[in-house]
């Protein structure tokens, strides 16, 4: 591994892993030095380091960290990030709201300390300016690499113990320009805005002197050649069992558990939850006792419904190294659980979700990558997990069980990884006929909440105050042109009614979770 030490402003030392000092052109960006080095050395990791903070680093931890070469990690100490936290008014991800205890995916990245394999540095060249702003130059980096494929985190444990190493402060300039760079136009008109209303301040010369920059995007940058394989060891039985929990579905039931019973790599065991509110009621599935299936069934009757509770009934008696998240109206081929468990192995993961289409739509993400959602019907986790998340039972028929499950995850150092080479098709298939429309507290007010209570529940859990006002900001135009009233001070007022008993009946759910 070659490290680059560097005071913040140019670089002050280069070294290889046996301690030889590497020269370099101390005239030059510390991102232009790194570069160089990269293209010096396409076969290392590279690292860099502020000078104050090297007696604190883990270096024993790198190999760890950086276990594929399509990670890049960094970590910084102080709770304030480089561009702050106003970047939440414009985007509403995971990857804004970093746990810092924790691995955490985040593109927030910190020139303080980090590393990355010397093949992925050298793809961005002549792709990102290697300006003086290093702190500026790997955010961008990690920005545009992420949907590429380029895993991306925020990792304390390459320090054996924090310094107090002050991170750079973007300024509110910088910050449009990052924007502006990064994403949709339309999101620097919307940052100005939420920055008048909710903080009374108008940056405008920062706003205008911006659109003199040019766009940055991630077209003519390919990582896919990068070969990945992790030393991280995750898979010891590969032993999985499946979890579907059901209801009136019997024969969309069946195509699923003939799916798996084809399966070259076979399950363990299918846990079943069927669920059937009517009093006096019986299962249906009287093929789980008919036939002979090549897998162990644990099939579970309840009266009570509700997708949390069957969820984290069928979790709790998963006893495989693996749990898949199975629906009742999903279709695969006979290859699926082999090529995930491949995968698995491959990238030294804890937690995938794989494509998951109705019959009708079109693949659009063609690249292994992080991602923002979570999705209960079509991901693979490993069990010790279920240890520690559970479906929050606040949200059961409501809105966000999926996103909250996922967000927890993360929350403990586990990243969500999507993978569009692993297929399943979702059927939606119709409702059984004898499922009930519950009818939560909220449905019989006067002034209907909006958003959701359940999505605004979520949002409080997770989100930082920046993401829910920019979200609120959002939500303000995107129901402005679907509604009558088009006084848009007579809207606003009606909005603010129905946001503030969104809040009030999140806090209640909340209030309920606690007892």
């Amino acid at each position: 591994m070659i490290v680059i030490y560097h005071n913040t402003r140019q670089v002050t030392r280069v070294t290889s892993d046996n301690l030889e000092v590497i020269d370099f052109d101390d005239s030059k960006s510390i991102a232009w030095v790194l570069m160089h080095i990269a293209m010096q050395f396409p076969d290392k990791k590279i690292a860099w380091c502020h000078q104050d903070c090297e007696k604190f680093v883990n270096w024993n931890e790198f190999p760890k960290v950086l276990h594929h070469n399509k990670i890049m990690a960094s970590f910084s100490p102080s709770i304030q990030i480089y561009l702050g936290s106003e970047i939440g008014y414009v985007e509403e991800s995971p990857f804004i709201n970093v746990n810092k205890r924790v691995s955490y995916p985040t593109w927030q990245m910190s020139s303080i300390i980090g590393g990355m394999h010397a093949s992925v540095l050298v793809r961005f060249k002549e792709k990102i300016k290697e300006r003086r702003n290093f702190d500026y130059f790997l955010n961008s980096m990690a920005k545009l690499g992420m949907p590429l494929g380029l895993l991306c985190y925020s990792e304390p444990k390459l320090f054996k113990n924090f310094p107090e190493c002050p991170q750079n402060k973007a300024t509110i300039f910088t910050l449009f320009q990052f924007v502006y760079q990064h994403y949709k136009t339309s999101w620097m008109f919307l940052l100005l805005l939420n920055l008048m209303v909710y903080e009374k301040r108008l940056p405008i010369f920062a706003f205008l002197k911006v659109l003199f920059y040019r766009k940055r995007n991630n077209s003519a940058i390919s990582l896919d050649s990068i070969v990945v394989h992790s030393n991280r060891e995750v898979v010891q039985e590969a032993t999985i069992d499946v979890i579907i929990p059901t209801i009136g579905r019997k024969a969309y039931l069946y195509d699923v558990l003939k799916d798996l019973s084809r399966q070259t790599h076979l399950p363990k065991r299918v846990i079943i939850v069927e669920q059937n509110p009517m009093e006096g009621s019986m299962s249906e599935l009287d093929y789980l006792k008919n036939e002979n299936w090549p897998f162990k069934i644990k099939h579970i009757f309840t009266h009570q419904a509700g997708a949390c509770n069957a969820r984290n009934l069928a979790l709790s008696k998963v006893d495989s190294e693996w749990v898949f998240l199975n629906d009742d109206d999903n279709r695969f081929e006979e290859d699926l659980l082999k090529k995930t468990i491949e995968n698995i192995k491959k990238y030294g993961e804890k937690c995938i979700t794989t494509s998951y289409l109705q019959p009708y739509e079109k693949l659009q993400y063609f690249s292994v990558h992080q991602t923002g959602i979570f999705g209960s019907g079509n991901s693979f986790i490993k069990a010790e997990l279920l240890r520690k998340v559970s479906f929050d039972k606040a949200l059961e028929y409501g809105y966000g069980e999926d996103t909250d499950f996922g967000l927890q995850l993360r929350k403990i150092g586990v990243d969500v990884i999507y993978f569009p080479d692993l297929n399943i098709v979702h059927l939606k298939a119709p409702m059984g006929g004898f499922r009930t429309q519950p009818v939560l507290h909220w449905h019989k007010e006067a002034i209907q909440p909006k958003p959701s209570p359940t999505i605004m529940y979520v949002k409080q859990k997770h989100n930082t105050q920046e993401q829910i006002l920019g979200y609120k900001t959002v939500l303000f135009f995107k129901f402005y042109k679907m509604q009558k009233t088009r006084n848009p001070f007579i809207y606003l007022r009606k909005m603010k009614r129905q946001w503030d008993r969104s809040v009030f009946w999140a806090n209640q759910l909340r209030k309920i979770n606690e007892i």
